[in-house]
């Protein structure tokens, strides 16, 4: 199975540390960052397409993404 995550956020420290803890758990970028800025808040929001390789499991809706 090949995995796909989206991981969002507010472009601070937290969505760098979760970016680098799922690359320290196995996952790769799939292309580059995304960013926008959110005018109702006043802050710029990130995004990263993370992919990772699993031939142990079969896909299902069912498999919790963020637990691989």
């Amino acid at each position: 199975m090949r995995a796909y995550r989206l991981i969002t956020g507010d472009d601070d420290s937290e969505f760098c540390h979760r970016v680098t803890a799922a690359l320290n758990n196995g996952w790769e970028l799939h292309g580059g960052p995304a960013y926008a800025f959110d005018g109702a808040n006043g802050v710029m929001r990130c995004a990263q397409a993370v992919v990772k390789e699993r031939p142990d499991i079969e896909y299902s809706p069912d498999v919790k993404l963020g637990g691989l």
